[in-house]
């Protein structure tokens, strides 16, 4: 539709103008025709009038009126535009005419003139037509004789001014189309040419940047300026005008694009030669507008990719970090984050993104960030803390970094949030300051184990001195058994004290595992069985040999069997298991007992020294502890679970007792254990 209204207001316009100015010269040659004919008529009717004055001026004298009819007819006869002729008298009599029907009266007055007038015309109509009636006086020196009246028909002037008209109008209008013509021939040359600026106009806005608007070149400027140089941009371009391409290799080309280099071009033969009007320059600037533009979108999607690939390798590297990270903007939205701050909320990054803190933590967490961001924005300084998280995965402490992100002009436009999880860390200080503490108490159990002993080896031999003499129905003997049992049970403290205190040297070997099971075993089962309660064996055939200590190795069995059995008291049973972990390559083995368990409150302190719960006379809380130390040793872990999993209840119809799991690394993966230990 708009090409088409296009082409039709230009042929529109077209003809309008061609019509006005056809209607105004035509009317202006019709007015000049008019009244040249006009004049010439009005010129001939007085030159007939005064001419018929001069010469009836005798035969009025002579009274010849013969004569003056002679003449009245003879110009009557030679003009056959002349309707009447007649001459009056010096009263108004009516001398001569040329009428055949009788004179009229009414024209004898219809026009006068005067003696100082030369003549008088008027136009009169006769009711047969139109007359222009010219009157002449007849004078003799200065008195008038007579006058003389001529009539001529305005129908010859009529047909005279229509047939120049009529030929006016042929040519007029002749010229007029022949003006139309080329005038149509012109603008179907521009709209077809716009057309095609429209349609080239449309590609590019479909996204085909490789249209071709202006016209090939006849010769090209590598012909024109017999160049032979191929590395130069136009060298073979059939659609891009040389001036339009930078880096031209031309002798007088300037460096640069058009815009430095035009004013030069336009003194090569080649512009000279191939410039073209307005439409064509239009047509070539706008090729050379789509090549830029390509050119320029080519560099955006070069740019666009590198800054995909630059964001996915940024996203890549967050995500594989460690640290917790997250970008706000000034208001607190959350404009990035990685996979590791949305494992620590538990939520995915869909979740998260656009939200705000009051969407994602508890009203006092949220605050808090949020006064930390504003502390941040108003100092542009970093906050650095540690702090404690619950997160989806339970509680964690952190090392936590605010960094105000500023723009290219240095003004702050958001918050980047990093943390470093020091759960372990903080463990690890924990457990560095228990054993300090442990280093402290276990030199303090050494001192006093050392006091001790020496003052109770003299009461243990003097009291089995007395009893020696003292006669066994005598109440001294039984007081006396009561000192001596007690006082083996104060060196079994101070012996247990020793070992805590003091390790002494291991002993490396190869030895099976499940060997030395079963010898314990076989020793502490008549006693465990006095009190009804089963040992039962699930070992593993296969199990590699262990590089270790094995009388440690015993000792941590010992403490586990006699724990267990403290645990049940009579009527239970006990389940010793090994395998080898596949996934790991340790060595696993299980001591899981149908005891009353193990409080949760107290699972994490029961490898602590002297930590027991049960009686006073029962225990001094330090087999655990020496058992924990001898696995550490050895490069492995304990862990307890209560009440065990499903994998190693000793009862599955039961939830109860516990489940001791004793992880040792094997020779495969620790033979720098080889070495011996202190």
């Amino acid at each position: 539709m708009l090409k088409s209204g296009l082409r039709g207001k230009l042929y529109l316009g077209l003809f309008l103008l061609l019509f006005f100015f056809s209607v105004m010269i035509f009317s202006m040659v019709a007015r000049i025709m008019r009244e040249a004919l006009l004049e010439e008529n009005r010129n001939r009717g007085i030159s007939i009038a005064a001419n018929l004055a001069a010469r009836a001026v005798e035969p009025i004298l002579t009274i010849d009126f013969l004569r003056l009819k002679n003449l009245v007819d003879e110009i009557t006869l030679l003009n056959n535009d002349i309707s009447y002729g007649f001459i009056l008298g010096t009263e108004g009599e009516i001398l001569v005419h040329t009428f055949k029907g009788g004179f009229p009266v009414e024209l004898k007055g219809a026009n006068t003139v005067e003696n100082h007038q030369q003549f008088s015309s008027r136009l009169l109509d006769t009711g047969e037509g139109l007359v222009y009636d010219y009157a002449a006086p007849v004078i003799i020196g200065e008195e008038r004789i007579g006058t003389v009246r001529v009539g001529l028909l305005r129908t010859r002037v009529e047909t005279a001014i229509k047939r120049l008209l009529r030929i006016a109008f042929l040519i007029t209008s002749i010229v007029t189309l022949a003006a139309g013509f080329m005038g149509a021939v012109l603008a179907n040359s521009v709209t077809r040419r716009i057309k095609l600026l429209q349609q080239s106009a449309e590609k590019v806005v479909r996204g085909d940047l490789d249209t071709h608007t202006a016209p090939s070149l006849r010769k090209n400027c590598w012909e024109v300026m017999h160049c032979d140089k191929a590395r130069c941009p136009a060298y073979g371009n059939f659609y891009h005008r040389c001036w339009y391409l930078a880096g031209t290799l031309c002798a007088n080309c300037i460096a640069g694009d058009y815009a430095n280099k035009i004013e030069t071009c336009r003194h090569c033969p080649m512009y000279k030669k191939s410039a073209g009007d307005e439409i064509q320059s239009l047509a070539e600037s706008f090729d050379y507008m789509t090549l830029s533009l390509k050119k320029r979108m080519q560099e955006l999607e070069d740019a666009e990719k590198t800054m995909r690939e630059q964001r996915m390798l940024l996203k890549t590297i967050l995500d594989a970090t460690p640290e917790f990270v997250y970008l706000q903007d000034c208001q607190g939205k959350y404009q990035a984050v990685n996979r590791a701050f949305c494992h620590l909320l538990g939520k995915e990054e869909e979740e998260i993104i656009g939200r705000f803190d009051h969407d994602l933590y508890p009203p006092d967490r949220a605050g808090r960030n949020i006064e930390e961001n504003k502390g941040v924005l108003r100092s542009g300084t970093p906050l650095e803390k540690q702090e404690s998280i619950e997160s989806g995965s339970g509680h964690r402490w952190c090392h936590v970094v605010r960094m105000p992100v500023r723009n290219p002009e240095g003004a702050i436009s958001g918050i980047l949030w990093s943390g470093r999880d020091i759960t372990a860390l903080k463990e690890m200080e924990a457990r560095m300051v228990q054993a300090r503490k442990m280093e402290s108490v276990g030199q303090l159990a050494a001192g006093v184990a050392h006091e001790i002993n020496t003052p109770l080896g003299i009461i243990l031999g003097y009291a089995q001195l007395l009893l020696e003499e003292i006669p066994e129905d005598d109440q001294r003997h039984k007081d006396l058994e009561i000192i001596n049992r007690q006082g083996k049970i104060c060196r079994k403290i101070v012996a247990d004290l020793l070992k805590f205190s003091r390790w002494s040297e291991s002993t490396y070997s190869f030895f099976d595992p499940n060997e030395v099971i079963e010898e314990i075993v076989s020793v502490m089962e008549h006693t465990f069985n006095l009190d009804r309660v089963s040992i039962q064996c699930q070992l593993d055939p296969l199990l590699p040999g262990f590089f270790g200590d094995r009388d440690k190795f015993k000792q941590v069995l010992v403490n586990l069997l006699n724990n267990a059995h403290d645990a049940i008291g009579t009527d239970g049973r006990i389940c010793i298991t090994t395998f080898l972990d596949a996934t790991s390559g340790d060595l696993v083995m299980t001591v899981s007992d149908t005891g009353q368990g193990i409080p949760r409150e107290d699972q994490g302190r029961i490898f602590d020294p002297f930590f027991t719960t049960k009686p006073v006379d029962k225990g001094t809380g330090l087999g655990l502890s020496v058992s924990y130390g001898i696995i550490q040793e050895h490069g492995g872990r304990i862990t307890v679970e209560s009440p065990p999993g499903a994998d190693h209840a000793c009862d599955r119809t039961t939830n109860r007792g516990a489940a001791f799991l004793v992880h040792l690394p094997t020779v495969y993966r620790h033979e720098e254990q080889r070495i011996p230990k202190n």
